[in-house]
């Protein structure tokens, strides 16, 4: 199992910046990738940043160029960098660990962005 634990969300104005961080604890080890999901209020939850173990990235359109995943090995943490924010980024973000294709979920940090 993984355990994980989100923060750095809160409230920002539209085009300010926010950094989330995901601190893994656990089976780390077995972790093939993080990703980065978000859900707002009425849809689905979507897929925002991926960081895989040989440190290849992929972003969803929308935020290419604005948003930055990374990670720090030595603290077992990873981290989205989020430029530019705009109100439609405004979402609960979610951390996801995948051992074997399968994701282990974090709690979730509440972004909200004001126009």
């Amino acid at each position: 199992q993984v355990q994980l634990v989100e923060s750095g969300g809160g409230l920002v104005q539209a085009g300010g910046s926010l950094r989330l961080s995901c601190a893994a604890s656990g089976s780390i080890s077995s972790i093939n990738a993080m990703s980065w999901y978000r859900q707002a209020p009425g849809k689905q939850r979507d897929i925002v940043a991926t960081i895989t173990s040989s440190g290849s990235t992929n972003y969803k359109d929308s935020v290419k160029g604005r948003f930055t995943i990374s990670r720090d090995n030595a603290k077992n943490t990873v981290y989205l960098q989020m430029n530019g924010l705009k109100p439609e980024d405004t979402a609960v973000y979610y951390c996801v660990a995948f051992r074997r294709g399968i994701g282990n979920w974090g709690q979730g940090t509440q972004v909200t962005v004001s126009s």
